[in-house]
C-alpha cells in the first residue's frame, strides 16, 4: 500500500515481514540502525526522493542533501508534515529520533550539526527508504497527465 495521507494503514506485521528484507524490518520495525559507510545510499549523489519503505510517503530529495554522512544525510524533509521527531534516551544519551509519520517507521535521528541553511542533519537508516530517481517520477508524473488530459470531458461546464 502506497497511499500517503490518514487513510493508509499500516500492514499486520506478518505482512511487513513479508514485504520487508530482515534488514529493513529490524530498521523500520525495532528502531535498529545500519553499520556506516555499508548501506545503499550513504553515497547516493543521483537526483530524487527518497520515500519510506513502508507507506511510500515522500520524505527526502536529493537536492535535500547533506554532503557529510556515513549514512543517507539530509538537511531538511522534503515536506515536514510526513517525518515526526521524538525524544531517543536509549544508549546513555538524549537524541532526536525520526519517524515517518503515516507508517510510524524508524528512519534515524536529526542532529544540530548540519550545514546552512538549517543547521541539521538528518542521519537516515537507507534501509527504511526507497529511492526514485527523478527521471522516473517525471516520467510517471507525465504519462498521468497525459491521461488526465485525454479523459477531459466538454460536457463538464468550463471543462476542455
Amino acid at each position: 500500500m502506497t497511499v500517503t495521507d490518514e487513510r493508509f494503514a499500516k500492514p499486520a506485521e506478518g505482512e511487513l515481514k513479508k514485504k520487508l528484507t530482515p534488514l529493513q524490518y529490524q530498521v523500520t520495525q525495532q528502531c535498529g540502525t545500519e553499520r556506516a559507510f555499508h548501506n545503499a545510499y550513504w553515497d547516493n549523489h543521483a537526483p530524487g526522493i527518497y520515500v519510506d519503505v513502508v507507506s511510500g510517503e515522500p520524505l527526502f530529495s536529493r537536492s535535500t542533501s547533506s554532503t557529510r554522512a556515513r549514512m543517507a544525510s539530509f538537511t531538511k524533509p522534503l515536506e515536514e508534515t510526513n517525518v515526526a521527531e521524538k525524544t531517543d534516551e536509549s544508549l546513555g544519551m538524549s537524541r532526536t529520533e525520526v519517524r515517518s509519520k503515516h507508517a510510524d517507521s524508524h528512519l534515524g535521528h536529526v542532529f544540530d550539526d548540519g550545514p546552512n541553511p538549517t543547521g541539521l542533519r538528518y542521519c537516515i537508516n537507507s534501509a527504511s527508504l526507497r529511492f526514485i530517481p527523478w527521471t522516473s517520477w517525471s516520467r510517471k508524473a507525465t504519462a498521468s497527465t497525459s491521461r488526465c488530459s485525454r479523459r477531459s470531458s466538454p460536457s463538464v461546464p468550463g471543462g476542455a
